[in-house]
Order: structure tokens, then C-alpha cells, then sequence
């Protein structure tokens, strides 16, 4: 297939996906720097292709899909310079790392192309990384986090309230908030189906595509960090979802899953490391954890709405939900060093979570999922949703 006739193809695509659109956008949007260059990296399923396909008109660019079959057909280096010679502006590629020697190829585009716009994106920023060390400069790498129930609310009731700290709030925001919605209903839903906006394609088709993510993140993602992987190792990766999800502890025994599967500790820390770099799970250390095979004190599902397809623990929906909103917010989360003391050390606070009735331990402060408004240092579960 000739270069002109892939790009006929790709437009017409584009056009199908314009139209398929969400009316409203992710408030995240508006925060993301207007650069002739970048590079999104995220979780599956976080909106980075609307993103890409909304700022489509106003740059003249065209969308290319690089895990599209027919672009695999031809060199990236080759169809970019092809598309800019039909009079595009700029070019928006996404999932970058299917493409061979992606890195050479776009290195190349940004040398011959300087005044054009060009946005990458890729599920992996570890993939990208790994391609990218000389790049880093020209491309600012944007971290396309979870959604957050600040923007749950804004997707569902078109209310878009303020950010806030959950530390150092305004109790009048606090105030606005519980007076003119039902936040803690809000917040119950969204912990259920709300971190990634797919939910808006389909409510009740939600947990059959995350599980789809999931999947397509083991099988397609880990490969490229993986190559050698193999059938066994599937099937290691999909048991320590599993395990993950329904454990009433979030942690793994090392021996014990050396000893069922038949591996060394090296092979099993790589695998785990794995699923960490493309956002299937998220380790938590504590501070000053620098050794090589470590995972971490604790290890969550990196979407906290996967644990209710399995009937998940509710202590490790919690903590999952804490440590993926103070990360995506781009805080240091880290282990307590004794869990008598607490739970996460989170910028130097000390936390613990629970329930409404959960004991300060020697916390600085508790986040609690059954309480409504701050008392003291009793802060609501709810509030660390509002921080981006």
C-alpha cells in the first residue's frame, strides 16, 4: 500500500473519531502546557487520545495510531514526511513504541522537521525512557494520571468545584461542596467505576474493559520490556493480579510463588517490576528503599476500581485509593516505617486510613471513608480526590 493511500485512510479514520467525541473533557485538559512538542505517557484508558483528537483542527494535524495494521506497513519516518508534504502542520502519534526503532525514526522527524508540531503518546513512560534519554529535552513528558472524583463530579453533574489541598483546605469549599452535592454518594460510585473516563462509553460494559487494559497491558506492554517472555510467565503475571485482588494483605511471598511456579527470585522481581512499569500494579517503599529486588511494603492494583470486580478487601480499596490519588498528584507516597505508628508517610505527613471509627494511632492525620466533612485530624476520604 502506497504512502498516499495510508493517509487517505488514516483521515478517514480520524473523522470517524472525531465524531465519536465526548461532549465534555477531563478538566486535566486545561492543565496540560500548549508545546509544539511532547510526550503523554499514562494508564490505559485515561483519556490521551481524546486529548490527542481534540486539538486535532486547531494544529492541522492528522492522527496516527502506530498499533494500527497499516501503519506497521511502512516506515514512521517515511508516512510522517509523507503526511507533511499533503500540507499538515503536525502530526499526533499514538502508541509510539509499536513502531521499529521508534526512537531513531522520531529522532529523525524532530531534525528534518523542526517547525512542525509533533505529540507522541505511549501507555508506558518506561518504554518510552528507554528510547528517549536524548529526546527528554525536546519532548516535556506529560503524566496523564487517573481520573480524579474532582473530575468524576464534573463528567456526571457538569459541577466543577475547586482544587484543593486535603491538608491546608478551605472549609469553605469543603462547605459548597457537601451543600450542593451528595459527595460521599459521588465518591462511592466513583470508587467503584471512576478512575478512568471509559465509563462514560458504557457504564455497564466498565469492568469488561478495564479487565481488557489489564489484559492488553500483560499481554502487549510487558513484551516490550519482556521479550523473551513466555507462556509460564503469562500466567505468573495474571496470578499475581489475582492474588493482588483478592488478598486481605496487600503483599506478595516471594518463596512461596518462587516455589509454586518453578522460578528463580531474579525472574520473579523482573516480572513484578513489570506489571509496576505498565501501571498494572503500584509499589509502595518505604523511604530510603533503594535495594535493587524490592517490592515495596505494600503493592495495590494500580486502578483501585479493579478490586471491586473481584469482591476486593475494602482495607485495600482504601489504601489503594490513597496511594494512587497523592501519586497521580505527584506526591511522595511512601510506607509507614511501622504500621503501629501508620499507614503512608505522604510529603512528611504520617496517615493512616480507615473507617469512621479507625483509631489516629500516632498519626498525624486519619482519612476516614465515612464521614462527610474534616473534624480536627479527621480528614474524609473524599477530600484527597479533589487535588487536580
Amino acid at each position: 500500500m502506497i504512502l498516499d493511500e495510508i493517509i487517505v485512510r488514516l483521515e478517514k479514520f480520524q473523522e470517524r473519531l472525531l465524531f465519536l467525541l465526548p461532549k465534555n473533557y477531563r478538566p486535566f485538559f486545561s492543565t496540560i502546557p500548549d508545546t509544539k512538542n511532547m510526550m503523554i505517557v499514562g494508564p490505559r484508558g485515561t483519556g490521551k487520545t481524546t486529548f490527542l483528537l481534540k486539538n486535532l483542527k486547531e494544529r492541522n494535524a492528522l492522527y496516527i495510531s502506530v498499533d494500527n495494521p497499516i501503519v506497521s506497513t511502512v516506515p514512521l519516518f517515511d508516512l510522517v514526511e509523507a503526511v507533511f508534504l499533503k500540507g499538515y502542520d503536525g502530526v499526533f502519534i499514538d502508541e509510539i513504541h509499536f513502531a521499529n526503532n521508534w526512537s531513531v525514526h522520531l529522532k529523525g522527524i524532530y531534525d528534518v522537521f523542526p517547525d512542525k508540531t509533533i505529540w507522541v503518546s505511549d501507555s508506558s513512560s518506561v518504554i518510552l525512557q528507554r528510547g528517549v534519554s536524548d529526546l527528554s529535552r525536546r519532548f516535556p513528558i506529560i503524566h496523564m494520571p487517573l481520573l480524579s472524583l474532582r473530575e468524576y463530579i464534573y463528567l456526571t453533574t457538569g459541577r466543577l468545584f475547586p482544587v484543593i489541598n486535603p491538608f491546608e483546605y478551605d472549609f469553605k469549599d469543603v462547605k459548597t461542596i457537601v451543600s450542593e452535592i451528595n459527595v460521599l454518594k459521588h465518591y462511592y460510585k466513583y470508587l467503584d467505576y471512576g478512575f478512568r473516563p471509559i465509563f462514560l462509553e458504557d457504564i455497564n460494559m466498565y469492568e469488561n474493559k478495564l479487565l481488557k487494559i489489564i489484559e492488553k497491558s500483560i499481554q502487549a506492554d510487558v513484551l516490550f520490556l519482556i521479550p523473551q517472555l513466555r507462556e509460564n510467565h503469562l500466567r505468573i503475571l495474571n496470578t499475581i493480579v489475582g492474588y493482588l485482588a483478592i488478598s486481605k494483605i496487600p503483599r506478595l511471598v516471594i518463596n512461596s510463588l518462587c516455589r509454586e511456579f518453578g522460578i528463580g527470585k531474579d525472574k520473579l522481581y523482573q516480572l513484578i517490576n513489570a506489571l509496576e512499569a505498565v501501571n498494572v500494579i503500584r509499589i509502595i517503599r518505604k523511604e530510603k528503599d533503594f535495594k535493587l529486588n524490592s517490592i515495596g511494603s505494600k503493592i495495590f492494583l494500580y486502578d483501585p476500581g479493579t478490586y471491586k470486580i473481584f469482591n476486593g478487601e475494602i482495607g485495600n480499596v482504601r489504601e489503594a485509593y490513597v496511594a494512587a490519588l497523592f501519586s497521580e498528584a505527584g506526591k511522595d507516597v511512601y510506607a509507614s516505617k511501622t504500621e503501629e505508628h501508620g499507614d503512608f508517610v505522604i510529603d512528611n505527613i504520617l496517615i493512616e486510613v480507615g473507617g469512621k471509627n479507625k483509631k489516629r494511632k500516632n498519626a498525624d492525620f486519619v482519612l476516614r471513608d465515612d464521614i462527610e466533612v474534616p473534624v480536627k485530624n479527621s480528614i474524609p476520604l473524599w477530600l484527597i480526590g479533589f487535588q487536580y
